[in-house]
């Protein structure tokens, strides 16, 4: 379990540990499969993953800072919509990175994500109910 004093710990030891929430259509079980597979593919690591009876994914994951861009790209490929404000620090951080690769390439970065899925199934049958 997560203590608020362990992740001041995380953050403070890698300057980009961010916390971003998104959106998702697509069933959380393949998402989670997906997600893992990409992440995984482009180099990065998953610490931990899981989803629970609401449809709500959680994910922590890491990955050198050179790769963030393809990290970026697997998130959004897989159908996830990031809040704005995810949209803010991924566009900094990829920014950053390319400004400064020499520098900072190979240092970590950590994300640890929430998902609020709602399958494409439910979404069709509440819009198809007829209203009270």
């Amino acid at each position: 379990m997560k203590t608020a004093v362990n992740y001041e710990r995380q953050t403070m030891s890698v300057p980009w540990a961010m916390q971003m929430k998104a959106v998702s259509c697509q069933d959380p079980g393949s998402l989670v499969h997906t997600l893992t597979g990409a992440i995984l593919g482009c180099g990065g690591w998953v610490l931990t993953r899981g989803a629970n009876d609401t449809g709500t994914i959680t994910m922590l994951f890491e990955f050198e800072r050179q790769i963030c861009l393809e990290i970026y790209c697997v998130l959004i490929a897989a159908g996830l919509e990031l809040s704005q404000n995810g949209h803010i620090r991924f566009t900094e951080l990829c920014q950053c990175t390319r400004n400064n690769q020499l520098d900072c390439g190979t240092e970590i970065a950590s994300i640890d994500l929430e998902i609020r899925t709602f399958p494409v199934e439910m979404v069709d049958s509440s819009l198809s109910s007829p209203a009270a």
